[in-house]
């Protein structure tokens, strides 16, 4: 299930989101590699089996994954690009946050820091239920499944939203170069969550594309052609590596 490819010396980390698995940014993660850069989309714990498990795991598993990724795809590039989707967007920015100009740029599809009104029980609700009605799967195109799980595991939300403090705590040491994706209508993640990044990082290039034909998953959904196509030109203008072997 995850997917490593290319050979490129420019690299991109590819994070999916939760309760996803790499199926989400699989498209995405083929279309960078043929183009000539080395790509890492890995399955992070606890995805991609059962929401029972993912209930065992948090999101410093989460990260540690990220991280390992990370660490390995420098070991084999000149410059690495962080990519995600959903709650993958905030492991990319606290990836950047930590890790500083190591991560040479941001590329983010609706990425979560704050949760809508309604989803903010999770710390409370952990303590009573283990799950909710599944988050997964919001895309315009009808003929298109994220194949996320059918159950939202609460444990997991409430480390989720723990992380997210921490993330928006710190998004001015974000100074990468970033381009934000954000779907005209979005049912999992509200607006503000994307309008709070973009106006608390410190990042001096910051390019901002809404999806008008997209839902949450936009990297499944209509427009996500359009993110392949305008990912890769901000892999060109901000990598200084020759992606070549």
């Amino acid at each position: 299930m995850p997917f490593h490819g290319g050979t490129g010396r420019v690299g991109v980390l590819f994070c999916h989101g939760f309760t996803g698995s790499p199926w989400s940014l699989l498209e995405w993660a083929k279309a960078t590699a043929d183009a000539g850069y080395r790509v890492a989309l890995p399955r992070l714990p606890g995805h991609g089996t059962s929401w029972q498990e993912m209930n065992l795991t948090g999101w410093q598993d989460w990260y540690s994954c990220i991280e390992r990724e990370f660490d390995e795809l420098r070991s084999q590039c000149d410059q690495v690009f962080v990519a995600g989707l959903s709650m993958g967007g905030s492991l990319a920015l606290l990836l950047a946050e930590k890790r500083g100009d190591q991560v040479a740029g941001l590329m983010l599809v609706n990425p979560a820091v704050l949760p809508y009104p309604k989803d903010q029980f999770a710390p409370i609700a952990q303590h009573f239920i283990s799950s909710v009605k599944a988050v997964g799967s919001d895309i315009a195109d009808p003929g298109v499944t994220e194949h996320a799980y059918p159950r939202s595991p609460v444990r997991a939300a409430a480390s989720m939203m723990k992380m997210w403090v921490e993330v928006r705590a710190c998004l001015d040491l974000v100074a990468c170069p970033l381009l934000l994706f954000r779907s005209a209508v979005d049912h999992v993640v509200p607006d503000s969550s994307k309008d709070f990044i973009r106006d608390h990082v410190s990042s001096d290039v910051i390019i901002e594309r809404v999806l008008e034909r997209s839902y949450h998953v936009a990297t499944m959904d209509y427009d996500r052609q359009q993110i392949f196509t305008e990912s890769l030109e901000f892999l060109a203008v901000h990598s200084q590596a020759d992606t070549a072997n």
